[in-house]
């Protein structure tokens, strides 16, 4: 995930040219989206991990078997592959203006959305139907899980227990709060009051720290 932006930020860092081609951009929009949106897609799967092993230890092995594994992994490869190349073909057909100035450290979908000079009624209507619920649902799916395991754990409480739900979800709520967090700050509950600045840390904060 951040190897789609990171070493283009540093090249353009470095060579104080910090310029992309269209080709390129389109390229880096398309892995950007592909490899959030399957961060998003095993974070949930990571959770139901969790919930199988602290709610049904005795049954771990049955059910995260790997059959359910590769079957999790390929149906979060196949959404989001799709996703991502429908906003990428969606985009591709819609005109930029002259100014091509990306206020920017990538190529992210609303920021060269708002380069454009041709109708994006489609564009902001897929992203508010697709896309909304490739990070909402995922992200209430990952709050059931935990509300399962809190509710298995309070119902026999003792410390052996609740040291072993953090140290095994410790790490994971980490990520998902950051990653999650900033993602639904920064997209779903805009600000008018947001600087360029805010904006670029924030999406610093998961595209770079999250990994």
């Amino acid at each position: 995930f951040s190897s789609v932006t990171i070493p283009k930020l540093l090249q353009n860092m470095q060579s104080q040219v910090p310029s992309i081609p269209y080709a390129g951009c389109l390229t880096q929009m398309y892995f950007f989206l592909f490899f959030g949106d399957l961060e998003s897609f095993l974070l949930v799967a990571m959770a139901y991990d969790r919930y199988v092993a602290i709610c049904f230890p005795l049954h771990y092995t049955t059910i995260m078997n790997p059959k359910l594994c590769r079957s999790l992994v390929v149906l979060s490869w196949v959404l989001t592959m799709l996703h991502a190349l429908l906003h990428t073909l969606l985009m591709a057909r819609v005109s930029l203006c002259v100014d091509n100035m990306i206020p920017h450290f990538f190529c992210d979908l609303s920021a060269v959305l708002k380069l454009a000079c041709s109708d994006t009624h489609v564009n902001e209507l897929v992203i508010f139907i697709i896309g909304g619920p490739v990070v909402v649902f995922p992200f209430l799916l990952i709050i059931v899980s935990y509300a399962r395991i809190f509710s298995s754990i309070l119902k026999v409480p003792s410390s052996r227990g609740i040291h072993r739900a953090f140290s095994t979800c410790g790490s994971h709520i980490s990520v998902v709060s950051l990653f999650f967090g900033t993602i639904i700050g920064l997209y779903l509950c805009p600000s008018a009051n947001n600087s360029t600045v805010k904006e670029t840390i924030m999406a610093l904060m998961y595209t770079v720290v999250t990994p």
